[in-house]
């Protein structure tokens, strides 16, 4: 059943015990050797953990796992550096059964400890012998200075690398070269102008700079392997693709043992394992670090001295793999692309500076000699106020609600398709680049392995049959299975949208509260302030509403997600970006949806308000029309969601998680000395920060770019805003990918996913809601209206006199009068109000007037106009400019050829040495048989 050698090498004057180990279980085990990791002073080849102790077998992959540790196992450094190996594992066979429950020992709370460290201990043996089946070789280190954390250092011989890339069909550079084509004449000019016009602006790595040649990339194969350069065997598989193999093998390897098989990702999640993940290449800073693309990547890509340049996005692909480098690419390009909405959106603003002091209707309210008397703000405590006074808002409204923002409407949703159409382009470029132009999604759907939790709950559905005396069989989590999980699902979903419009429907009744309240103060700067002071306070407040509901609404769809128990890693995150992208979406533009389209429109008029709880007062926009407000909203929100939640807790937060666990090991009994020396790679590894996945962060992008394209016909600035967030962003992310997470799992894509979806989406509503914004919010129709059906002369002047309706001060309801109605030194009969109604003098008082219908009808045209202009242009942007570049195009159908030509002179070779073969043998037989006629008769 088990032999056991045991041997002596002698290395740096110190003897190392290799205990081989070989186990016949019950399946057949292939022969296995662990070899006995030592302390990192014990062998300087290991390179500070990057490779195992005889310094030449590289680390591709770490599992970490909890141990506990006793005075007697610190002396015994060599001998317990292996304690879970075949041997004690069948020592522990071979003491008998296990204990009777109804062995008093068994209820004791250590004894429970015990036994279910014994049986994360089995599970763990289990695991990495059928890992040493693979091929795959290990070294364990237990002995390190981060206390109570045991390393599995793996390592993947060149036989295992080249099975799993076969497998997972992966495209490898072979020797054949071909010229990349160039473009000729003028083009050729033009590029090389531009060339050198931008290379300063291009990071200094080999990645980024052109090359005329291109290897013709194939899948690799071992029967092709003279397909391929293999002269260099360690450095053909870079690291990132040699740690993503090993996953691959990782997910694939199960313990049978335990009844139900369990993946890695069921062992991570049962804490048999805490930790999985491949190393850095190496160190970041200092004077000693030795060149490598880590190093490389933090000088020339994660600093902010070099926020001018483009990304690498070649090497950022090459460390971290496609799926990242795609999302790096996307940001650059939608940064670059907000570099021209943000010179519009300035020269839009810019006009509306300028042309503010020739603006009629700003000019008609701020005249202090029209004396127009508007009717109250409020009940009781508000009294009669000059129009005069609302001329400062009424002066800033028209820097955003201009002639100009028409067009920048519409430029913004040209922009939205060329900026899809441009990043389509772009992927299918950087597709033929990393040679994924033949890679398909459904393959790697096929790999993709059930998640943990997935497999836990089929396990608790067979046990159940098995309980029931059921004929066991393959389970499968049903959609009878889920339905509670859905229906929790549905009711937490709306009752999360509910609570958003329940702090909206608060943050109203503050505001209305609070300008009552500022209305009766004794301070006239106080009340002349009321208007601009519960603005900026409200949405302040709806600000910190919105950080804290953005990190409750996050939790709360995973913990959703998690209900739904989705069977791959894939089906769970699509399932939590939808959930997290409904509730954030609703969570961050409810408010500004509600300041744009429904408030002041529901509040009723003088002498017939709508109350809410019988005591407050609907609130009104300012004259200036509420696009002043949906401003101030739009861009308080905007801006702090981007400084706080955005940059400070993506740097605090994981600087603090990180303090954290290096203090909890820090609490250990060992010497301060110890600590100050080096770690080795892995244990540094180890206090990073996990990987939490790419959605955070494009999930931050999205909302972005909602503000910047759904209501950007109120805040011009928005992609200003959004590219200065976006310059800080790209390198606050790629320092936190490169020294701050621990090295995530290389992932293949060739495009960014769902979210592409979803930004499609976004485009299209944002036409929409502009559309909606300009006619409803803006005074943009009613102007045009008065301009050319109502002005006796074409111009703007009595426009402002055109939109106020009058009021008796005798109809007020009883109890809402002002309480100081000689507050302006004068008896008022009659006050104004903004809306399009009969004056009390009419047959008809106060009923809605013809140029309310003729105003309606003109919104409702701009609307349909505008949607179906901007759609058609949209489109037409799509059709012309075609997905795939023309040259790209070309190039991979050369690949197609030459790839054909390749096997055609490979098979043509084989055919030839085939005839040679054949006629050799021929000539050899034919010569036998001359030999054989010429002989005398007599020698027989």
């Amino acid at each position: 059943m088990r032999n056991e050698h045991h041997s002596s090498v002698i290395s740096n004057k110190k003897q190392v015990n290799i205990i081989k180990v070989t186990e016949d279980i019950d399946y057949d085990l292939q022969d296995s050797m662990l070899l006995k990791a030592l302390t990192p002073e014990e062998n300087t080849q290991c390179r500070r953990g990057l490779y195992f102790q005889d310094g030449k077998r590289r680390v591709d992959y770490i599992l970490t796992y909890q141990i506990k540790k006793t005075s007697s196992s610190r002396s015994r450094r060599h001998t317990t550096r292996l304690t879970d190996n075949a041997f004690t594992r069948t020592l522990r066979r071979g003491r008998g059964p296990p204990l009777p429950k109804h062995d008093p020992e068994v209820g004791s709370p250590a004894h429970n400890m015990d036994h279910h460290d014994d049986d994360k201990c089995l599970r763990r043996e289990e695991f990495e012998s059928n890992l040493l089946e693979m091929g795959l070789e290990l070294e364990r280190d237990e002995e390190t200075k981060t206390s109570g954390v045991g390393f599995v250092k793996i390592h993947a011989p060149w036989n295992v690398l080249c099975r799993e890339a076969e497998f997972m069909k992966m495209k490898m550079p072979t020797k054949k070269v071909y010229e990349v084509k160039q473009s000729r004449g003028v083009m050729e000019k033009i590029n090389t102008f531009i060339c050198k016009l931008t290379d300063p602006l291009h990071p200094n790595v080999e990645e980024n700079r052109l090359h005329n040649v291109k290897h013709l990339s194939y899948p690799f194969s071992r029967e092709k392997q003279h397909l391929f350069d293999l002269s260099d065997r360690d450095s053909f598989f870079d690291s990132k693709t040699r740690s993503s193999l090993v996953f691959e093998v990782l997910k694939r390897t199960k313990c049978t043992k335990a009844k139900f098989s369990m993946g890695i990702t069921s062992l991570l999640g049962s804490g048999v394992y805490t930790a999985a993940y491949s190393l850095h290449d190496g160190d970041v800073d200092g004077g000693n670090a030795e060149p490598n693309d880590r190093k490389l990547l933090y000088e020339e890509w994660a600093s902010y001295s070099v926020f001018y340049k483009y990304q690498p996005i070649g090497l950022i692909r090459k460390y971290f793999g496609e799926k990242i480098g795609l999302y790096f690419a996307w940001l650059g390009i939608y940064t670059q692309m907000l570099i021209p909405a943000s010179l519009v959106g300035v020269f839009v603003f810019l006009y509306g500076c300028v042309t503010v002091d020739d603006d009629i209707p700003s000019m008609e309210i701020c005249d202090p000699r029209r004396n127009i008397t508007m009717c109250p703000l409020c009940d009781r405590v508000c009294s009669y106020w000059n129009l005069s006074t609302a001329c400062g808002t009424a002066r800033a409204s028209h820097l955003f609600d201009n002639p100009a923002t028409v067009f920048f409407s519409i430029f913004m949703a040209l922009w939205a398709a060329f900026f899809m159409e441009h990043w389509k382009r772009r992927q299918m470029r950087l597709n033929y680049e990393w040679d994924l132009t033949g890679f398909e999604e459904e393959e790697e759907a096929l790999k993709d392995h059930p998640r943990a939790e997935y497999e836990f709950r089929v396990m608790q559905k067979s046990l159940k049959k098995e309980h029931r005396s059921q004929k066991p069989e393959k389970e499968k989590l049903t959609c009878k299975d889920r339905f509670p999980a859905y229906m929790t699902n549905i009711i937490m979903m709306l009752l999360m949208i509910g609570v958003t419009f329940a702090i909206v429907f608060g943050v109203i009744l503050y505001r209305i509260s609070t300008k009552a309240a500022l209305a009766m103060s004794s301070n006239p700067m106080t009340r002349s302030n009321v208007r601009l002071t519960v603005k900026t306070t409200a949405a302040i407040i709806n600000l910190v509403v919105i950080l804290i509901l953005d990190e409750v609404y996050a939790a709360v769809a995973r913990w959703l997600t998690v209900l739904e128990v989705p069977k791959t890693d894939k089906s769970f995150e699509e399932r939590l970006i939808f959930k997290t992208f409904i509730l954030k979406f609703v969570n961050a533009f409810t408010p500004i949806i509600y300041i744009a389209f429904f408030r002041g429109r529901l509040g009723g008029r003088p002498g017939s308000y709508l109350y809410v709880f019988e005591s407050y007062r609907m609130e009104e926009c300012a004259h200036g029309g509420c696009l002043m407000e949906l401003c101030i909203q739009l861009s308080i929100t905007m801006l702090g969601k981007q400084l706080i939640q955005n940059n400070l807790f993506e740097i605090g937060i994981p600087k603090l998680k990180k303090l954290i666990r290096y203090i909890k090991s820090k609490r250990a009994s060992f010497q301060q000395e110890e600590y100050e020396k080096k770690l080795q790679r892995y244990e540094t590894d180890y206090f990073l920060e996990p990987f939490a996945g790419l959605s955070p962060e494009y999930m931050e992008m999205i909302i972005q770019f909602g503000f910047v394209t759904l209501f950007v016909a109120s805040f011009p600035l928005a992609p200003l805003f959004a590219l200065l967030n976006n310059i800080i962003e790209i390198r606050l992310d790629a320092k936190k990918f490169v020294a701050e997470l621990r090295r995530p799992d290389a992932a293949r894509a060739k495009d960014i996913g769902i979210w592409y979806n979803i930004l499609r989406g976004v485009a299209k509503v944002a036409v929409l809601v502009n559309a909606f914004v300009i006619s409803f919010t803006s005074d943009f129709i009613p102007r045009l209206v008065y301009q050319y059906m109502y002005s006796p002369d074409g111009s703007m002047h009595g426009f402002v006199n055109h939109t106020l309706s009058y009021f008796n001060v005798s109809h007020f309801q009883n109890g809402t009068a002002p309480l100081e109605p000689f507050y302006l030194g004068v008896l008022v009969d009659i006050c104004r109000y903004k809306d399009y109604r009969e004056p009390p003098w009419s047959p008809t008082p106060y009923e809605i007037s013809k140029q309310f219908w003729a105003v309606l009808a003109a919104r409702l045209a701009f609307v349909i106009v505008f949607q179906n202009v901007v759609m058609l242009m949209s489109d037409v942007v799509d059709w012309i400019i075609p997905d795939i570049p023309k040259d790209i195009s070309m190039q991979i159908h050369k690949e197609k050829i030459l790839m054909m030509d390749l096997f055609m002179k490979e098979e043509q070779g084989k055919t030839q040495r085939a005839d040679i073969v054949s006629s050799s043998g021929c000539k050899e037989s034919l010569t036998r048989s001359r030999s054989i006629s010429h002989t005398p008769y007599k020698n027989y």
